[in-house]
């Protein structure tokens, strides 16, 4: 057990038989009455997103979670193979844990993976990822970088808004977080 003087972010609680991840935290003493931390979670599994406050020096759980580097090797059906770049074991990770990654996941991508006693709970990208558009609209004489944007498909298969001077064949920079174009790549 550990109080709340070792609450940070990036730290994994458990609570009630759930893992919630320590999004932002703020020790908080106010004039009058005793101190408390007031902390933003997130669960793990399901994303969602809850305010909690502690009073200080409150008995918590914190759970012991192992973020490794791992290199994406191919998706086999039933999941995503993911290879530890330290000792080369192989990771499959189901689906349904990747989520929204799936989206910008390349073959030989480096990602890092959250495991708790060897499970894995999340997989996280980088920032963003450089991705070729495989089809888009052709853009129309006049268009311009300020006019508007039209979907275009990435190599992942996932569709992302771009400007209407984009053509197939262009790589782009893609934010992981929102799904959002940042810019183009020579």
């Amino acid at each position: 057990m550990a109080s709340t003087a070792d609450i940070r972010n990036g730290v994994v609680l458990s609570i009630d038989g759930q893992l919630w991840n320590v999004i932002e935290f703020q020790h908080v003493k106010p004039g009058k009455g005793g101190a408390f931390v007031r902390t933003k979670l997130k669960n793990v599994v399901s994303g969602k997103t809850v305010d909690r406050t502690y009073n200080a020096g409150a008995k918590i759980e914190i759970e012991n979670v192992d973020r490794r580097d791992f290199t994406y090797l191919y998706n086999d059906g039933e999941g995503f193979v993911f290879m530890d770049v330290a000792d080369y074991d192989q990771l499959t990770v189901p689906a349904t844990v990747v989520g929204e990654a799936a989206n910008f996941l390349l073959e030989n991508q480096q990602v890092q993976i959250a495991l708790n006693n060897g499970n894995p709970l999340y997989v996280e990208l980088p920032a963003s990822v450089v991705l070729e558009i495989t089809y888009t609209e052709p853009g129309l004489q006049g268009d311009r970088s300020s006019a508007g944007t039209k979907p275009a498909t990435v190599e992942t298969g996932y569709e992302i808004q771009v400007p209407l001077f984009l053509e197939t064949g262009t790589k782009v920079k893609v934010d992981t977080r929102t799904g959002d174009y940042l810019g183009r790549v020579n």
